[in-house]
C-alpha cells in the first residue's frame, strides 16, 4: 500500500512546491525504510515484548540491506555532477543534512501525535549525526 503523497502538510503549499534537492526526496524514502522496519518490530515486540532482543537485529539487516540496495541504483541511475553534487563525500554530507532534518521533522510529529513513537526519529538522528 503506498500512502502520503500530499508531502509534509506541516508546511505550506508553497514550500512544498518548491525547488530543492533530489538527495531530499532519497532522505525521506531512507527514513520510510526504517520507519518500515522498526515500527513493524515495536508493534509486534509491544505484544510480544521477550522476542525484541531476538528481532532487532533483523530490522536492522531488512533495513540496511534494503536502503543499500536503494542508494547503489539510485546512484547508479543518476550520474553525479548531473543533478547530484560531483564528489560522493559533498553528496553522503547533503544526504545526512537531509536525513536529520527529516528525522527532526518526524521526531516534532510524533512528540504531537504519538509520544510512544518518539523513538524512531531519535534513533534516525542518532545515526545521521554518528
Amino acid at each position: 500500500m503506498i500512502i502520503d503523497f500530499e508531502g509534509e502538510p506541516a508546511r505550506s503549499l508553497a514550500q512544498r512546491r518548491a525547488k530543492y534537492s533530489p538527495l531530499k526526496d532519497v532522505a525521506g524514502m531512507l527514513r520510510s525504510f526504517s520507519y518500515a522496519a522498526n515500527a513493524t518490530l515495536l508493534a509486534y515486540t509491544t505484544r510480544h515484548p521477550e522476542a525484541f532482543e531476538s528481532l532487532e537485529p533483523w530490522a536492522i539487516l531488512w533495513e540496511r540491506t534494503v536502503s543499500g540496495e536503494f542508494l547503489s541504483t539510485y546512484r547508479n541511475a543518476v550520474q553525479p555532477g548531473s543533478i547530484l553534487p560531483p564528489a560522493e563525500e559533498d553528496c553522503r554530507r547533503l544526504l545526512d543534512a537531509y536525513l536529520i532534518e527529516k528525522a527532526m521533522y518526524e521526531l516534532k510529529y510524533e512528540l504531537n501525535n504519538r509520544p510512544t513513537w518518539v523513538r524512531l526519529p531519535l534513533a534516525g538522528i542518532l545515526e545521521a549525526t554518528t
